[in-house]
């Protein structure tokens, strides 16, 4: 009977290790890896495969910072996102939001007034990126607008797609509706097209400056046209910017329009645009402030009228005794001065009104 016992129980043991052989397996290889990471020799030796760790692919791409599909909404890591971890981004300006948002709806406006067509203006994204980067992602042919901030001396641009060249040229010479804008690639853009991009320019600048106009009040002011980012560059390529991308609809026509400003740009008014809605105060109480300002004007000051002063050693304070007289050179006509613990603020004449004496101010000094 214990025979059996223990013929049951070592078969038990040893069905055990056979059904769970991944927990020794498992044992196993992490006692190679601690091996090989403490530098023993191993089983291997030390020129053998647990003294030289080669990363695989994936391991590879997570270092660098690479995923597939390259979805910008996932967590940036490894090497790109110690890059990227020098980028500001436009979210922690919020009142930018709201800028451009009046510009887009003042915008629509005007454009239907400079077309006299139905213009539909949207938002599609505001995001932050390298100037170099944004030049080099511009698709050619383009016109490039730059501009200044004449309050903020520095400069923005503006970047204008070919569509939206052909279409606003179509629109304001006349063409048809219900008919796409003709395009001819390969050939530079006439004097006439530029000078009616310019036009639109003009209008965009202007509905810009009153957009900030609740902020701050700026003027931008149209610079120079160009078609070759090169001549375009304000800042330099490493430089961090704000690219705002409109869409502009004309029925069937249309394009896009993109609004460039280096953050260097918008320094000035970065205290500002750092609101979480107009008007925000960044802790200044107004009403406590008018309240104070209000009960100054109810406050009792001392003021002290000095005849005269002078200068005396302290020996001679120190032989002064009982009858001793100091001697002060005013006289009837000298003015005396009245002033609030040590700020002097007037000069005036001492005489008598009734049974008191009075001084009648004849100077105010400037505090």
């Amino acid at each position: 009977m214990a025979d059996e016992v223990d013929d049951a129980d070592g078969k038990t043991a040893q069905q055990a290790s056979e059904e769970d052989p991944a927990a020794e397996k498992g044992d196993d290889d992490l006692a190679a890896e601690w091996a090989a990471m403490a530098g023993g020799d191993g089983a291997d030796g030390a020129d053998g495969p647990g003294s030289a760790r080669v990363l695989n692919q994936d391991e590879i791409d997570s270092l660098l910072g690479f995923r597939e599909g390259g979805d910008e909404a996932t967590e940036k890591s490894g090497i790109e996102a110690i890059i990227d971890s020098g980028m500001v981004s436009y979210e922690r300006l919020p009142m930018l939001e709201v800028v451009f948002d009046r510009l887009v709806r003042m915008l629509s406006t005007s454009l239907r007034n400079f077309t006299s067509d139905n213009v539909e203006v949207s938002l599609d994204n505001i995001s932050s990126i390298r100037f170099g980067d944004y030049l080099n992602s511009i698709p050619l042919p383009a016109m490039l607008a730059v501009f200044k901030a004449e309050e903020w001396d520095n400069f923005g641009l503006i970047t204008v797609d070919s569509s939206l060249i052909y279409s606003i040229v179509d629109v304001l010479l006349g063409g048809r509706r219900g008919t796409a804008a003709m395009r001819i690639e390969g050939r530079p853009y006439t004097t006439i097209e530029r000078n009616l991009v310019e036009r639109m320019i003009a209008v965009v600048l202007a509905d810009l400056s009153a957009a900030f106009d609740p902020l701050s009040s700026v003027n931008f002011r149209f610079d120079r046209l160009e078609t070759n980012p090169r001549f375009a560059t304000i800042a330099r390529p490493a430089n961090a910017a704000i690219v705002v991308r409109l869409r502009v609809d004309m029925e069937d026509r249309g394009g896009r329009l993109e609004l460039l400003l280096p953050y260097a740009t918008l320094e000035p008014v970065r205290e500002l645009l750092l609101q979480m809605f107009m008007g925000e105060k960044f802790g200044r109480d107004s009403i406590w402030e008018n309240h104070l300002a209000t009960e100054l004007w109810y406050t009792d000051v001392e003021l002290e009228a000095v005849l005269d002063s002078t200068t005396v050693t302290l020996a001679e304070v120190l032989r002064w005794k009982v009858g001793s007289r100091l001697d002060l050179f005013a006289t009837p006509s000298s003015l005396v001065e009245l002033q609030c613990g040590e700020v002097l603020l007037f000069r005036g004449l001492m005489g008598r009104k009734g049974e008191k004496i009075a001084v009648r101010i004849e100077q105010k000094l400037e505090t």
